[in-house]
């Protein structure tokens, strides 16, 4: 087994790669925050989620979301919670939704990184979440189900009072280093157990298993290791494995871009469904129809990647 001191340099690299995308997009989103530009979009999108069947306040949450992260949307939730009414399908729709695009700047950076169009594979959260979540919030209410109404008067808080521009950027610089510590020893910790995994033959068993998944995904059995990690935990950790396993093994740009877009689609779907479950949202769309939707959309991907003489898109 590689020596502990080796996989600290090999989880270090990795890190740093991440970092280097990471800090200046949390640096610009946090001054569009302050300056209230992530507020003037998501009021200039509030009237089109009349079209998704969506209460116009739904338009702040998801744009924040997209913006920030799931934490963020939950928040602007907790915000507009006493103003907003939503049935427990609406609410699940706009969980998916929350699901399917999210943190974008910051994710789509790590794609791009990786080796796949950052304008590409954001694009297809956007648009996948925005149809899926009209397809669920028509559909449901269509169906006259989940209709009950969802209270969230729980998630009401007492609302802060306005931090001076420059008061801001101390609670941002510790949360900063908090969220870049925790990337670094979760990186450090998955490179630990795939390293081990890979030794007791595990890593071989499970790409045996996913083959099948993979083949009608497109993908190269390859990258199933490191795709299931980014699945499970996130795109960030996945993405920072890729970006290394690209460079090693030289994965083409089509497996790039498939595994990247999987990703994009659906990842960290233990905690983030877990934090949209709590909400109320049902498991059964946020989670199972995420999943299906996603592999039927990598499965149409495939089929047009695979089509003679198309072209592939890449990040160059």
């Amino acid at each position: 087994m590689m020596s502990i001191f080796h996989l600290g340099q090999r989880s270090w690299r990795m890190f740093l790669t991440v970092a280097k995308i990471m800090l200046p997009i949390l640096f610009f989103v946090h001054i569009a925050e302050q300056l209230g530009i992530v507020t003037w979009l998501a009021r200039a999108i509030s009237p089109l989620m009349a079209l998704l069947n969506l209460p116009p306040e739904a338009g702040i949450v998801w744009v924040t979301t997209i913006l920030t992260n799931i934490y963020g949307g939950i928040a602007a939730l907790g915000l507009l919670s006493d103003s907003m009414s939503l049935t427990h399908a609406q609410l699940s729709a706009l969980g998916a939704m929350m699901l399917f695009a999210h943190n974008l700047p910051m994710e789509q950076a790590i794609a791009q990184r990786a080796g796949a169009s950052a304008w590409i594979t954001g694009s297809l959260r956007l648009g996948v979440g925005g149809v899926y979540g009209a397809f669920i919030a028509w559909g449901l209410s269509y169906l006259d189900w989940l209709n009950t109404p969802v209270s969230l008067s729980w998630l009401q808080a007492e609302k802060a009072a306005e931090t001076h521009f420059w008061a801001s950027w101390l609670p941002w610089l510790l949360n900063t280093l908090k969220t870049l510590g925790m990337t670094a020893a979760i990186i450090f910790c998955l490179v630990v157990v795939l390293d081990v995994l890979e030794r007791i033959g595990f890593t071989r068993l499970l790409s045996q298993c996913l083959t099948p998944v993979l083949k009608l995904s497109g993908l190269n059995e390859r990258v199933a290791p490191v795709t299931t990690v980014g699945v499970l935990l996130g795109l960030s950790y996945g993405g920072a494995l890729i970006i290394e396993q690209a460079q090693k093994n030289q994965f083409d740009a089509k497996t790039r871009l498939l595994a990247l877009s999987w990703l994009s689609l659906s990842h960290s779907l233990i905690e983030d469904t877990l934090l949209i479950m709590a909400l109320g949202a049902n498991i059964w769309v946020i989670l199972v129809g995420r999943v299906l939707v996603t592999l039927v959309v990598m499965a149409l991907m495939a089929a047009y990647l695979n089509r003679p003489r198309r072209p592939v898109f890449t990040s160059s």
